[in-house]
């Protein structure tokens, strides 16, 4: 077995710090130690390797404490920091101060005298369980930084010593997956903290007489000082005298003592100060990324937006362009269609001619006889005849089928512009329609203003006054907007009008409280489904915001703010909050306004400008309004009435000539088609006719008679058919080669329509989204803008105060001097004065008053003596009973501290079990862990033949324990109030040693559990530690103890830390009672 280890730790005011090759050759040591042998097995995540405090509680520097993997006692006397270790571990792993019982807040846990303190824990983290073993390595460790002001701030850094996080949350995730848990309750807990309750009513009580006997013992020592010295009086006047300048000495200083812990005072606030002024610059800087950040996402949707506008408008000429290419082409192929079907038939009729002709010459060259000869000839100049009559008749047809295409082609261009004539009336009937009711608002406005806002806002405007007088509302809602803003320059309107759009409309609450009341009144004038006044919540101030800071400038332009008589604050601030009315110029002339926003730097702060036309001005981008004249804002209305009142009278008329025209339209249009009608009707004639001949010319040339033909004659003429059926194929091949090739250029014009047709549906698809986003984006940069200014202004105050505070401090240092300079004159040493300059100023004032009456007379010399004595033994009375309560809070305070320590050692969290659909699941490993801690429990008590019960009512949460120390079956179990000291420590420790069985922390910690054991029961005890710790030195167990640990067995599982005596002078623990006071952990 290996040499125990044993260490000395103690502050750095009292030792060196050690060099750096100790520490090096201590850890190799370490390691070395729990890495030799096979049969050891160390824990590989979640114990502790080391801590180290600096400024905890009482003391500067603790540590580092290196521990081992297994077994750790940490020794000392008390004062020496053990339990602020156990603190320590507590608080720096993220437990409230509560949770440690020293405390309420944690700046209590801060040395007096300093500003902060520091913890550093070391986790292990290694093999497969390790957290997050990429990023942290083999160890993590945990920073903690407590203030003064009791906030803290963590630290979270690998292995290497790199920062990986600074979230509590982080750390929550890191003890979650280490399973690292605080419990800190087992028995008699309730009676104990009834008993200390009663105690601390009791100490306060005790704390209350002697604070009123301290004051009745000042009263008494003054009354026993003016006898006193009403007696020495008598025996000399010169020591009074010599006294008084002794105090004017005193007073001097006095003087300058307080004057020095104002300075002081001071310099603290003007430090905190300027430390929240760096966190407000931190904190405006962080505002101002978010802001530039909402800026560039609004502009960068604004810019697809512009990319795709530009992209549609490029294309819609082009797409025009093709759409009439297409109708051309489709034109031009059905033309060339019609006459190569018409040359097909011609072809068609001429083949089925030459078929006969070639049949009626073999019939005729067979024939022999002539003597029908005069017959046959009638026959053929009949046909002949027949045959000219049906090529009229088909030059008819051609004429009259030419005349039906000209008459569809006059119908299907009338109807066109029919149709865009009809949708031109639509939208001037829409642009009337809008006009009149325009029309409408504007006359009912001359006897109210307010309907100009809408039909219903009087009413609505009632409806408030009425909620208001009710006491409905916390403060009366203001609006709407538009009506409480008047304009200076009235060729503006339109501008103005631009840049405010609905927010004219708009109206303002004091809080959400106030916009749920207007809500439900809006509802009973605004139908569902229409569109209701937009309402704003925001803080209701008497003053206008300072925006001279932020504001745009330019010497020839005005801003929206300066354009604009605003007698509201309110108003005012919601326009600056919603809309940046400061930061927007008014150009009138559009030309200058490009030149001012573009061809140059925009003015300072100016984010954009609008033109008198209500065009929108950006730096790079420019927007033509929709809008031709103001709605709201218009002061002439009887001037606009008039306006309205032409274009109204324009548009009727723009209607009338319409509808006239549409009529014309409709004319021509049936005209054509009656034309059309009878152009059919004459052409199926004419089909009639020429079917009839043709089969008329065909019976005749299908006779059969003997008859003398001339042969040669239908061989001319089936010569000449063949020629001309030669001609019409040549043609139709041309003509087939035609329409192919109009064919595919319709086909690949009707393509290039598509393709660029479905860019522009895809852009305008694209759109849609990107202007939902752009609302968005626009709304985040005011929200981001009111925070910038909301952190301005706070920052603003507080420098004020800052400097005022700086300024107090010039002044004082100014006094201080002033009175050091007093103070040397008076007396040139300087001397150490205890009491504060009014009690000086009181004792010189009485005892020049009793310089005065001693001058006047000295007065009878027993009774003065005798009152001197009477006054001496009431305060030396008083003064004896004082000094006893107060050594009775001493010790009961002493007391008690041992008391809490116990009650925190033996105290734990209770986890309340909800019924839900695991009941039964939980109710049986309840039951399983309830049976491993009694079998534990009774096993671990029968190492000194004690006998015990355990309890569990999980219903009513509670646990009872009763154990029985006497010789088996003989004794009756006892309550554990009824055991010895000893007894009752020994079966906590068995108690104890239960519950971490059924636990899986991978370390436990225990501060003095041996304080009241006897060294049968502490032997007896440390054995079942050393037991349990050998039989799962996979876990870590941190054990303090005043006692030496000198008798442990030398083990390499087992490591002592000794802790340095106490300082000399060390001021007392900041122990005081847990309350319910709010812990001060911010983060």
């Amino acid at each position: 077995m290996a040499k125990r280890k044993e260490e000395n730790f103690s502050s750095p005011k009292n030792a060196k710090r050690p060099r750096q090759e100790e520490l090096e050759d201590f850890d190799k040591d370490g390691d070395e130690d729990e890495c030799k042998g096979t049969t050891l097995t160390a824990a590989e995540v979640g114990i502790i390797e080391s801590i180290h405090l600096k400024n905890f509680m009482c003391h500067s520097m603790l540590g580092p404490f290196k521990f081992g993997s297994n077994v750790n006692f940490v020794v000392g006397n008390n004062g020496s920091g053990k339990s602020a270790v156990l603190t320590a571990l507590i608080v720096g792993l993220g437990g409230r101060a509560v949770a440690t019982n020293r405390g309420s807040s944690l700046k209590g846990f801060v040395k007096d005298g300093q500003n902060s303190a520091d913890i550093s824990i070391t986790l292990r983290n290694r093999g497969d369980d390790a957290f997050k073993a990429s990023v942290y390595g083999n160890s993590i460790l945990i920073q903690q930084h407590i203030s003064i002001d009791g906030s803290r701030s963590y630290k979270l850094k690998s292995a290497t010593g790199s920062v990986v996080s600074t979230r509590k949350e982080e750390l929550i995730a890191i003890l979650d997956h280490f399973n690292i848990q605080f419990f800190m309750k087992a028995t008699q807990l309730e009676q104990m903290k009834e008993d200390y309750s009663y105690i601390m009513e009791t100490k306060e009580r005790t704390k209350e007489q002697i604070h009123q006997g301290e004051e009745r013992l000042t009263e008494l020592k003054r009354q026993c000082v003016e006898k006193e010295e009403r007696f020495q009086s008598i025996a000399g006047l010169s020591t009074m005298k010599t006294n008084l300048e002794s105090l004017k000495h005193e007073m001097a200083w006095a003087v300058v003592n307080e004057i020095e812990k104002q300075l002081n005072a001071i310099r603290d606030n003007i430090k905190i100060g300027e430390d929240r002024a760096a966190r407000l610059d931190r904190k405006m800087e962080e505002q101002q990324v978010r802001l530039n950040e909402a800026e560039q996402k609004y502009k960068d949707i604004q810019d697809k937006l512009e990319k795709i506008s530009e992209e549609t408008n490029a294309r819609a000429p082009e797409c025009m362009a093709l759409k009439a290419d297409v109708v051309a082409k489709k034109r031009a192929y059905n033309e060339a269609e019609v006459l190569y079907n018409r040359s097909l038939n011609e072809y068609k009729a001429l083949k089925k001619d030459d078929e006969q002709l070639c049949k009626r010459i073999e019939e005729l060259k067979k024939s022999t006889d002539q003597s029908l000869e005069p017959e046959r000839l009638e026959r053929q100049k009949k046909i002949s005849w027949l045959k000219e009559r049906v090529k009229a008749f088909q030059n008819q047809e051609n004429s009259v089928n030419q005349e039906i295409e000209q008459f569809q082609q006059a119908i299907e261009k009338d109807k066109e512009e029919h149709g865009k004539i009809k949708r031109e009336e639509l939208d001037v009937k829409h642009a009337l329609s809008y006009n009149q009711r325009q029309l409408k608002e504007l006359k009912d406005s001359k006897t109210d203003r307010l309907k100009r806002f809408g039909p219903n806002v009087p009413a609505l405007l009632e409806a408030i006054d009425d909620a208001y007088r009710q006491g409905h509302f916390t403060y009366k809602p203001v609006g709407p907007l538009g009506a409480c803003i008047h304009l200076r320059d009235p060729e503006l309107a339109l501008a103005i009008e631009s840049c405010l759009k609905g927010l004219l409309q708009a109206y303002c609450c004091h809080n959400h409280a106030d916009e749920r009341v207007l809500q439900a009144l809006m509802k009973r004038f605004y139908l569902p489904g229409t569109s209701r006044p937009p309402i704003i919540v925001s803080e209701f101030r008497n003053e206008i915001y300072d925006v001279r800071h932020r504001a745009a400038y330019h010497p020839d332009f005005p801003t929206v703010l300066t354009a604009l008589e605003i007698d509201n604050a309110v108003v005012a601030n919601s326009l600056i909050d919603m809309r940046g009315i400061e930061t927007v110029l008014l150009i009138k002339n559009n030309s200058v306004a490009r030149a001012v926003m573009q061809s140059q730097k925009p003015p300072k702060n100016c984010r954009e400008a609008f033109t008198a036309d209500g065009d929108q001005v950006f730096a790079g981008r420019y927007y033509s309004s929709e809008n031709t004249r103001p709605k709201f804002l218009s002061r002439d209305v009887d001037s606009e009435i008039s306006d309205l009142e032409n274009e109204v009278e324009n548009k009727t008329a723009q209607i009338l000539n319409l509808q006239q025209h549409l009529s014309a339209l409709e004319k021509d249009i049936k005209h054509n088609e009656e034309l059309l009608k009878r152009c059919q009707l004459h052409y199926k004639e004419l089909k009639m006719k020429i079917r009839k001949n043709i089969s008329e010319i065909r019976e005749l040339e299908n006779i059969e008679e003997h008859q003398s033909v001339d042969i040669a004659t239908l061989e001319d003429e089936a010569q000449e058919n063949k020629s001309k059926m030669k001609m019409v194929e040549e043609h139709m091949e041309q003509q087939k080669e035609n329409m192919e090739h109009l064919k595919s250029l319709k086909i690949e014009a009707e393509n290039k329509y598509d393709a660029i047709k479905f860019k522009i549906n895809q852009l305008s698809e694209l759109a849609d989204p990107l202007k939902d986003e752009l609302n968005l984006a626009d709304s985040e940069v005011d929200n981001q803008k009111r925070g910038k200014r909301h952190y301005e202004e706070k920052q603003k105050e507080h420098l004020d105060t800052l400097n005022k505070k700086k300024r107090e401090l010039d002044m004082k240092e100014k006094e201080l001097e002033e009175k050091m300079s007093q103070a040397r004159q008076i007396c040139p040493e300087r001397i150490e004065v205890e009491k504060s300059a009014s009690i000086l100023d009181k004792e010189i004032n009485r005892l020049r008053q009793k310089i005065q009456a001693e001058h006047a007379s000295h007065g009878d010399r027993e009774e003065i003596m005798r009152q001197y004595q009477e006054a001496r033994e009431t305060y030396l009375d008083l003064d004896s009973k004082v000094r006893t309560l107060k050594k009775f809070i001493k010790l009961l305070g002493e007391i008690m501290e041992h008391r809490f320590k116990t009650y925190q050692q033996f105290r734990s969290f209770r986890q309340k079990n909800k019924p839900n659909l695991y009941y039964y699941i939980n109710l049986f490993q309840m039951q399983c862990l309830t049976l491993r801690c009694k079998l534990y429990f009774d096993n671990l008590l029968s190492q000194r033949a004690y006998c015990g019960k355990m309890n569990f009512d999980h219903k009513n949460e509670t646990l009872s324990i009763s154990v029985q120390p006497g010789e088996g079956n003989k004794a009756a179990f006892n309550d554990m109030r009824a055991l010895s000291g000893g007894e009752r420590s020994f079966s906590t420790v068995c108690f104890i040693l239960s519950l971490w069985s059924i636990a899986e922390s991978p370390f436990r910690c225990l501060d003095e559990f041996d304080v009241y054991m006897d060294m049968v029961n502490r032997r007896i005890a440390m054995d079942l530690i050393l037991k349990m710790a050998d039989s799962q030195r996979f876990r870590q167990f941190i054990l303090l103890t005043p006692q030496s640990m000198s008798s442990l067995p030398s083990s390499k599982l087992i490591r002592i830390l000794r802790m340095s005596d106490p300082e000399r002078g060390q001021t007392t623990l900041p122990f005081r009672p847990v309350t319910q006071e709010e812990d001060d952990d911010q983060r």
